[in-house]
């Protein structure tokens, strides 16, 4: 039988998507041509081998499932295929992960009969969450000698062994099989911590989490593949629902991926995949890309030219590599590779922000058409970067600028009211905290044109509370000084005129002060009469009185606002969820529960179930708080981009993010070029993730594999990067890092290769 589904390989824009798109025109084409004929014919005629069944379909039905590697590309693809279709086939894009969600949430009925689950609608834990309560459940088991043994801290190692499942749920391994794979593979270099005690820590995760109904990234990957795949009865229906899959950028896919397109295939539906052999951007983190390329076997192989004629990857990739991988030492690199070479980090971050600030004055390139690009992002790096392009009015875009909520001074300060409402909190508040709420909360109304103005200014975001508060910080100071009476229960705000020199605040500030305060003293009322439903109304109440306020918000602190009422939501949520589970166990014996009553009394407090969550305790909030502040959870929201076009600004990125969103810019900054990082990929790999990938699942991972891993690695960066650039490339070096250590990173031949040099004297 003729195969009709294709394989595209191709690099870096190489048009793969483009093709993809052109694929799923024409089948929509074919679809609307050949329907009418097929279906005018005898019941009885059988359809032709060199038919495609998704021409079957009626034009009514659906039948494409599409998927692509993350959510940012899943969104650019989808409008890309509505723009291409005008309309007429809309189309659902999903990402792997997303599907296999959709699909477990879809058919929880029936995973609830062939688990004897309990009868209660999933709800997904994040991951920031699933940490705080797997480690309360495992706290009795992770004592100091574990730690010990483990040679790390127990944060750190719950998130190791979180990550196990999550490795093995990827690869369609069981929960059951992972200490032997462990085991096989760790062999004489183990962790001092036996497998097989490690799995059954998993184990017992698992199933406490689906005793209440919480599903995690892993939870939902495993049952999807575990499950639902071998089920008949789902077969039947997803056989049904898809008749052709649509996939892009396979090559970061998780190894279950090729079980859900082999089933469909073998049902007869007719897939287009593209492929690039020097993407897998995820391997290490779950991708599993020599295992999806086992599919071409059963497509027809489309291989498209290189990337397009402006791209630098046709003119240098072959020689960087070389010189990389190989020590062969040219004579030069041609000038359009730059280096920038400084003794010191702070050097070099200061050059390198002036390089680009003359190339953009100058007209030479615009700042859209900048990338800084780097193994690894530090806070010093980005504010210096920042701050020195701002002074010349160049905006900078921190691509995935995934910095802890609690980092942001709106935030804070909603917490700061939250433990002046509610009782019980007053630990939780000191006179610096409350001073900085009440600067933020004193924000001034602005005209929606001030504020764009101050956008395009680039200033940045503090700029804008400093400029538009009634309380400045000094007053602010005076006041938390005067008026604020601590208190471990319930902490207070007096009047002004407690402070002698009351005079001295002024009059915009006090009416500021006065009306915060009055606020606060309602607040508390409407709690004590149980007339707020829930910290999250509150919240709300706070943002649309003092934040909102008729105005339009930056995007970074929209963006930052809407993290935090998701994640509150999504805290109470789990709570609520775990009150009503313990409370069926209230007056149980404890004797082989203790580890999980554990991981509820933080969140539910053993609540019986007539608690309702309008009367939240004061652990679940202090819980709550104490969550953000260790800066375990990071603003971003959905959608995660702002409305309009690409803002005209320096891309700032990891090496990860920027190969993971598919941009190209005509110069690219590649900054610490002499670091170790860049063969690590801008992304540590997760612990064990080798003994997954099924070419090699539980072989033991040596260092000659590490070296030989770390060599393919980057030749992948290079000529991806590479591919990325149409123009100019600057390669920025110090000698010393941060740390005051010597660079002496893989990408150090590049540098001594190159003639341009740009020095702290030329640049000045």
């Amino acid at each position: 039988m003729v195969s009709h589904s294709i394989w595209i390989v191709g690099t870096s824009r190489s048009g793969k998507t483009t093709r993809l798109i052109e694929q799923f025109c024409s089948w929509v084409e074919h679809k609307n041509t050949y329907t009418d004929s097929f279906y005018t014919k005898k019941q009885g005629r059988e359809k032709a081998d060199n038919v495609p069944k998704f021409l079957y379909l009626k034009p009514t039905e659906p039948g494409v499932l599409v998927l692509a590697a993350n959510d940012d590309n899943r969104r650019e693809l989808g409008d890309r295929i509505v723009t291409s279709t005008l309309g007429k086939y809309p189309v659902r894009a999903k990402t792997p992960l997303g599907f296999f969600q959709d699909e477990v949430i879809l058919f929880w009925p029936l995973l609830i009969n062939s688990l004897n689950l309990k009868a209660q609608f999933p709800v997904r834990l994040r991951p920031e969450t699933e940490q705080e309560l797997a480690t309360k459940l495992w706290r009795s088991q992770l004592d100091e000698e574990i730690l010990r043994l483990a040679g790390m801290n127990e944060s750190r190692l719950v998130r190791r062994i979180l990550d196990l499942f999550q490795l093995a749920a990827y690869s369609g391994t069981p929960c059951e099989d992972i200490a032997q794979i462990l085991a096989r593979g760790l062999g004489e270099n183990s962790t001092n911590l036996e497998p097989e005690f490690l799995a059954s820590l998993l184990l017992d995760w698992r199933n406490w989490c689906l005793e209440r109904g919480l599903l995690t990234y892993g939870i939902i990957t495993e049952l999807y593949s575990q499950h639902l795949l071998s089920d008949r009865n789902y077969q039947q229906h997803l056989t049904k629902r898809y008749q052709a899959v649509l996939a892009d950028d396979v090559d970061d896919y998780p190894g279950v991926a090729r079980l859900l397109f082999e089933l469909l295939l073998d049902q007869g539906a007719v897939g287009a995949f593209s492929y690039n052999p020097d993407g897998a951007v995820r391997l290490g983190l779950g991708g599993d890309p020599n295992y999806l390329e086992g599919l071409a076997e059963r497509c027809r192989v489309e291989t498209l030219t290189g990337p397009p004629p402006e791209s630098l990857g046709q003119q240098l990739a072959t020689q960087m590599v070389e010189l990389v991988t190989e020590s062969i030492m040219p004579l030069s690199l041609p000038e359009i590779v730059h280096s920038i070479q400084t003794t010191s980090r702070a050097q070099l971050l200061r050059q390198t922000a002036q390089v680009i600030a003359n190339a953009i004055q100058s007209q030479q390139v615009e700042s859209e058409e900048v990338a800084i690009i780097a193994p690894g992002l530090d806070a010093i790096a980005r504010y210096t970067l920042v701050e020195i392009l701002a002074k010349q009015n160049i905006q900078v875009e921190s691509l995935n600028d995934q910095r802890p909520l609690i980092s942001s001074p709106v935030i804070r300060a909603l917490l700061t009211m939250l433990a002046l409402v509610y009782p019980g909190l007053g630990r939780l508040v000191d006179r610096d905290a409350v001073a900085e709420m009440l600067v933020v909360l004193s924000r001034k109304q602005q005209p929606a044109e001030s504020i764009d103005a101050i956008n395009r200014d680039a200033i940045n975001r503090d700029a804008i509370n400093r400029v538009s508060t009634d309380i400045d910080p000094v007053r602010a100071g005076l006041i938390a000084d005067y008026c604020f009476v601590p208190h471990p229960d319930r902490p207070n705000l007096l009047s002004v005129s407690a402070f002698e020199r009351w005079d001295r605040i002024g009059y915009a500030a006090t009416t500021a002060y006065n009306k915060i305060l009055q606020w606060l003293e309602q607040q508390r009322s409407q709690q004590e009469q149980r007339l707020i439903p829930s910290p999250i109304s509150l919240l709300d109440r706070a943002i649309v009185r003092f934040l909102w306020n008729g105005s339009n918000l930056p995007y970074e602190q929209l963006a930052a606002l809407r993290e935090l009422l998701e994640t509150a939501q999504h805290y109470w949520e789990i709570d609520t969820r775990l009150r009503q589970t313990s409370s069926g166990r209230v007056g149980e014996e404890d004797a082989g529960t203790r580890g999980r009553g554990d991981a509820e009394s933080s969140l539910s407090q053993r609540l019986p179930l007539s608690v309702s969550s309008s009367s939240p305790s004061a652990a679940t909030i202090t819980e709550f708080i104490q969550l953000l502040r260790r800066g375990t959870i990071t603003a971003n929201p959905y959608p995660v981009r702002p409305i309009g076009g690409a803002r005209k600004a320096v891309t700032l990125a990891t090496i990860f993010q920027y190969r993971a969103s598919r941009r190209s810019h005509r110069w690219h900054f590649w900054l610490d070029a002499g670091s170790p990082l860049w063969a690590k990929g801008g992304a540590a790999t997760l612990f064990g993730a080798p003994f997954f990938l099924q070419d090699r699942l539980g072989e033991p991972w040596t260092a000659e594999d590490e070296k030989l891993a770390e060599q393919q690695r980057l030749r992948r960066i290079l000529v991806d990067l590479l591919s990325r650039v149409s123009k100019r490339v600057y390669l920025c070096h110090s000698d010393l890092a941060v740390n005051g250590q010597e660079q002496l990173g893989p990408l150090l031949p590049l540098v001594n290769a190159c003639v341009t040099v740009i020095s702290e004297t030329s640049v000045n």
